[in-house]
């Protein structure tokens, strides 16, 4: 079956999940390549007509969320300014007859990525003194809903490195849109400081970052501190506003933990049974999904469902798309398990 056609959203701003994948073994991205790509983003994101609310930089693929703006919102000077602030003075194309195509290009999700895929793979290339691809098939992009869809996406991104293992709190990783606000306090102005806090009528940069924090953590579950400057942690979790400290009091153990964010400790790896507590504790939740397991484990619904938002968002939306679908009956939303209220285009398959 052809794939489908890349669902892009035309003049009118949307906000896609764009994730990519190297076509490389192994994890390629270390610290000085996650520094490069990041720079590369930036700069880009400069020249596009983008706004970037977040992004996680990993060891074999980056995520991405951006706002695409319509080219009409931009004057013609304002596009001239862009161009020589990215290229210079003497390199900058400005001439008038080649406007209207510059506007469709820097207007264009498809083109932002290449350019950033394309540029990095000249780097890499030239600095592992290697030819040929980089990247693998070409990268998935999901429309999200703005406001409380946006947000979790943005919470499910910069989860990245805590569900991989890598840190325990997210501000800890250096290449997500958290620990860019946090270590960085936001250099330059890059990210978006909105998260869909709006309605909140909150003004300050430094206290949305501070409330999409505790989003973030109430959201996924993560173990804060029990102290500033100790190394110890709480044993509890806090979802919602709610201390759930049964949730690790069943894994207190070396194995056990790193086990819950996607690490099996060599002593567990031949153990192919489901621990006893954590049969007891799933028979108790009725093995149902919750919004934390969404977090604290990679669901694809955030990567491969097409469209993400309100029932009225996905199917609205899907109108503009339903073209490019063969199927004899129109697609409906599919609701998320977990996430009350977020529905999907597309059913997906699915193993916690």
């Amino acid at each position: 079956m052809p794939r489908v056609s890349r669902m892009i959203v035309q003049n009118q701003t949307a906000v896609y999940h764009v994730m990519s994948r190297t076509a490389l073994d192994g994890f390629p991205l270390e610290a000085f390549e996650k520094d490069f790509l990041l720079e590369l983003i930036k700069r880009m994101s400069g020249l596009f007509f983008t706004e970037v609310y977040g992004f996680a930089l990993m060891g074999n693929h980056f995520h991405l969320l951006v706002k695409m703006i319509p080219e009409d919102r931009f004057s013609d000077e304002a596009v001239k300014q862009r161009l020589v602030l990215f290229y210079g003075e003497k390199k900058a194309p400005v001439d008038d007859g080649q406007l209207p195509f510059i506007r469709q290009k820097l207007g264009s999700l498809s083109e932002f990525i290449r350019e950033i895929k394309v540029n990095f793979t000249r780097f890499y290339n030239k600095r592992h003194g290697r030819r040929g691809y980089f990247w693998g098939d070409r990268f998935k992009s999901v429309i999200v809903e703005e406001g409380e869809t946006l947000i979790n996406c943005l919470a499910y991104i910069d989860l990245n490195p805590v569900r991989a293992g890598i840190v325990e709190r997210p501000e800890d990783y250096r290449w997500n849109s958290l620990g860019y606000h946090i270590q960085s306090k936001n250099k330059g102005g890059f990210l978006s400081t909105d998260f869909g806090l709006k309605e909140f009528n909150v003004k300050s940069g430094k206290e949305r970052v501070r409330r999409y924090r505790e989003y973030v953590y109430e959201t996924g579950a993560i173990k804060p501190p029990t102290k500033p400057h100790s190394n110890s942690h709480s044993s509890a979790t806090f979802v919602g506003g709610v201390d759930d400290s049964s949730k690790y009091s069943e894994c207190t153990s070396a194995a056990a933990s790193p086990g819950r964010l996607g690490i099996i400790s060599n002593a567990k790896r031949n153990d192919r049974s489901i621990c006893g507590k954590i049969v007891t504790k799933e028979r108790n939740r009725n093995f149902e999904i919750s919004r934390t397991d969404r977090f604290l484990y990679r669901t694809r619904y955030f990567t491969d469902s097409g469209i993400i938002g309100s029932r009225e968002f996905v199917s609205g939306t899907y109108q503009q798309f339903k073209h490019l679908f063969q199927c004899r009956h129109e697609k409906k939303p599919k609701s998320v398990k977990g996430l009350d209220g977020l529905f999907s285009l597309k059913r997906l398959s699915e193993n916690f």
